[in-house]
């Protein structure tokens, strides 16, 4: 069992989960969340005020998978994530977690059955 966690721009969510659907991957948790890397933020003016902000708006995605679907989730985030053929700073990045065990509350299922 693998843990996926994806951080993509907020405009290719729809695009990404399209695309986990077309694989079969129908469960996922989103949370919204802010961050910067090599786009580094950006400034602005309001009011007549120069402002910074450094941290921009992301999403997270959250998929628990079995070993089977690890490749074709991935696969999926990048096909619906990226920016034209060649991607864009700022496109996001995928992280696979060993995940030791799940446990599903309503029935108590434990495991790769727990998925």
């Amino acid at each position: 069992m693998k843990l996926i966690i994806a951080i993509i721009q907020p405009s290719k969510l729809d695009a990404v989960k399209k695309a986990l659907t077309d694989v079969d991957v129908h469960r996922l948790t989103v949370v919204d969340c802010q961050g910067f890397g090599r786009q580094k933020g950006h400034t602005g003016v309001y009011r007549g005020h120069e402002f910074s902000v450094n941290l921009l708006r992301k999403v997270q995605l959250q998929i628990a998978v079995n070993e089977e679907f690890v490749q074709p989730t991935v696969e999926a985030i990048l096909e619906g994530g990226r920016s034209g053929e060649a991607g864009e700073i700022g496109d996001g990045k995928i992280f696979v977690l060993p995940m030791d065990d799940c446990v599903r509350i309503r029935t108590g299922e434990r495991g790769s059955d727990a998925i």
